[in-house]
This record gives structure tokens, sequence and C-alpha cells, in this order.
């Protein structure tokens, strides 16, 4: 019974590796879970590192087709994305407020002034836009007192705010 728990294990551990793709982690978890002395560290080197690139890329690529058919996709990248890089500058603002981002496609893009409670204080653009890095400077002497707002850019069904204090 010991045998086979321990022979069940290796296995798991195996496929575990197979499935994450990384032939480290099966040599820790071997190392770990060899108690009886039957598999050596040693064995599992020499047999995790005959798969070749090929069959690892392979295995990648198999697996990380079944990815996108999880609820939690949790690696989208930037290029998934509407609406990435925003930023502003300068914070604290004076005088004027410079924004950059950039677009993944052509899209609506409305760029709004909203208060500490969320009221919006000014709309600084409301126009379709192409994709591709985008630049503004907006005038904002004597429109905003001094205080905390923040800038609302929404691209599509994609949303950033950011924070910034007027001087």
């Amino acid at each position: 019974m010991r045998k086979f728990l321990h022979h069940t294990i290796i296995a798991l551990t195996i496929s575990t590796v197979i499935f994450v793709g990384g032939a480290d982690a099966a040599l820790s978890s071997v190392a770990m879970a060899d108690t009886s002395g039957v598999v050596k560290v040693s064995e599992a080197q020499s047999s995790a590192l005959q798969i070749s690139a090929s069959e690892k890329r392979a295995q990648r690529s198999l697996f990380s087709s079944f990815r996108n058919f999880l609820p939690f996709r949790a690696n989208n990248t930037d290029s998934d994305k509407l609406l990435s890089s925003v930023k502003v500058f300068p914070n604290p603002i004076v005088d004027q407020i410079s924004l950059s981002y950039r677009l993944g496609k052509q899209s609506s893009v409305s760029i709004k002034v909203m208060d500490a409670l969320g009221n919006e204080v000014m709309t600084l653009l409301n126009q379709e836009l192409d994709a591709g890095p985008q630049s503004h400077v907006f005038e904002t002497s004597n429109k905003l007192t001094n205080g905390f707002y923040f800038i609302r850019v929404s691209a599509g069904t994609e949303t950033v705010v950011k924070r910034i204090s007027v001087l």
C-alpha cells in the first residue's frame, strides 16, 4: 500500500509538471515526495531533461488553448485592452492638464473631470479617435478651484480613473 501511494504521488507530480510546463517544479516535487528511495533525484532530472524543446512547446500550446475557456482569465495583456497606459501629468496641476494613453482600436473616447463626490465638473473631450497613441493638453486656468479631482477616461466599455490635485 505504501508503494502504491508513493507511485501515485509521483504520477500526480509528473502530470502536474506537464500541465504547468516546468521541469524545475517536477524536480523539487519528486525530491520532496521521494521518502522510500525508489526514485532518485538524479533519475528524475535525467528523465525530465529528455523532453525535447518541441515537446515542451507543444505542451504549452495545448494547455494555453484551454486557458481561453476559463472564466477567470487573469493573464490579460495590454494588447487585449482597448484603453491602456493612461498617464496624467504634471500632478499637481496648475494651468493645464497633459494626458497620454493608447487606444487598441478606433473608438469613442470621453475624458471628464469629476469632483471628490463623483459629480461631473467638466468634459474635456468627447469624440471618436483612431487607434494608437494619443496625447492631449487641456487648459484649466480659472476653471477648477484648488483641491482633489478625478480624471475619468472612457473608451468603449473600458474606463480608467486617475486622481489629480489642482493648485
